[in-house]
């Protein structure tokens, strides 16, 4: 590559999707991306139905953020990771798989496979700060476009939105 040679994906506007390292449920984090330096998403309440959680880990410094999505504090964040910044790290690692998770937090376990028990133990181990909530609101607004799109009918058409999407295309 250092002749000037370009690989495929760097000539092309496409994107490789990753499918998920394996496969998760969504009842209890319907939401997980690793954006923004962050860790976060979207966590279900486990006691009212109608409540999520918006949750977050910052990369490097581990600093955690967890509020509801009308950005009232989470009540288990208090000094330490609360249930939904676990449940999320734990779904983190079945979407992208515990070394992609580990290198975008900036984490060392030490393992050579860690898994979401010691990701989690080795970033509580450095005693994090509590974070700015203040990518709750994007991070839940971009959870709600998405499931805007469960609610469109199955069409063969393009849609207006999703025009930026790639198409399959072969690169000369």
């Amino acid at each position: 590559m250092g002749d000037g040679a370009l690989s495929v994906w760097e000539r092309s506007s496409t994107v490789r999707v990753v499918p998920p390292a394996r496969p998760r449920k969504l009842s209890k984090v319907p939401f997980v991306e690793l954006a923004d330096g962050r860790l976060q998403g979207v966590v279900s309440s486990g006691s009212d139905i109608g409540r999520v959680y918006v949750s977050s880990v910052a990369a490097g410094t581990y600093a955690f953020a967890c509020s509801t999505n009308n950005n009232r504090p989470c009540g288990g964040a208090r000094g330490t990771f609360c249930n939904h910044i676990r449940a999320l790290i734990t779904e983190a690692v079945l979407q992208y798989g515990a070394g992609r998770v580990a290198r975008y937090l900036k984490v060392d376990t030490g393992e050579a496979e860690p898994d979401a028990a010691s990701l989690t133990g080795a970033m509580t181990a450095t005693r994090p700060a509590q974070g700015d909530a203040s990518a709750a609101a994007p991070v839940f607004s971009r959870f709600l476009r998405h499931l805007a799109y469960l609610e469109f009918e199955p069409v063969t058409t393009p849609l207006p939105e999703m025009q930026w999407f790639p198409t399959t295309r072969t690169v000369a």
